[in-house]
């Protein structure tokens, strides 16, 4: 989840993920996400959420994963889904999936326009350097990302109780040969962005 405190800019973003056994069969949740994506389509409060996999043996993936990431508006959106029965669903076809929290770093939207593959790169903030040079060298990255041919946008935020900075970018394809981005590869089944076009842009302080 990622945060900024200034009540103009509050954005929060959540990502979950479980990790399913390795013969699962990804077609249930592509299937479960064909009848039930739509729901968030337009939830009060949400700027966009990815509904994420990656399977065992595909662009690198060791895991079948489900993996859905949330950027959010509103705190009082994300609350509504957490404790108002949208997290709920999840919960009894999964169990309690881990939910990742993060403060926002930097938002920025770039010129694709569907999403098809996403990116999530995360890594520790290194030691022995300052802070605001780690942050902002991860804004930099965020809008360098953004800018990339294909690019739709992307996130830079930080877990503050790990140290752990994670860039998130969406795309409309994904170059194997020669990637853009860094990280763990997801196809991106739905995008819910009901307030996509409310999400702050640019450095989050």
């Amino acid at each position: 989840m990622c945060h900024s405190p200034s009540p103009a800019r509050n954005r929060t973003c959540r990502g979950v993920h479980a990790t399913l056994p390795a013969g699962y069969d990804m077609g249930i949740i592509r299937d479960r996400v064909a009848r039930r994506g739509h729901l968030l389509d337009d939830w009060g409060g949400l700027g966009l959420k990815a509904y994420l996999i990656r399977e065992r043996g595909l662009r690198g993936s060791p895991v079948n994963q489900y993996a859905p990431f949330y950027l959010w508006n509103t705190v009082d959106g994300m609350n509504s889904f957490l404790w108002g029965g949208g997290f709920q669903g999840v919960s009894d076809d999964f169990g309690r999936p881990s939910a990742r929290q993060w403060t926002g770093l930097a938002y920025e939207e770039g010129d694709g326009s569907q999403a098809r593959f996403a990116v999530r790169h995360r890594h520790p903030v290194p030691d022995g350097v300052l802070l605001a040079e780690s942050a902002e060298d991860a804004v930099g990255e965020a809008r360098r990302l953004a800018a990339e041919d294909g690019a739709l946008c992307a996130a830079a935020a930080v877990d503050t109780s790990r140290w752990e900075l994670v860039h998130f970018s969406l795309w409309e394809r994904w170059e194997q040969d020669a990637p853009k981005a860094d990280g763990e590869v997801f196809e991106v089944l739905h995008l819910s962005a009901p307030g996509r076009d409310r999400l702050p842009r640019g450095r989050q302080w």
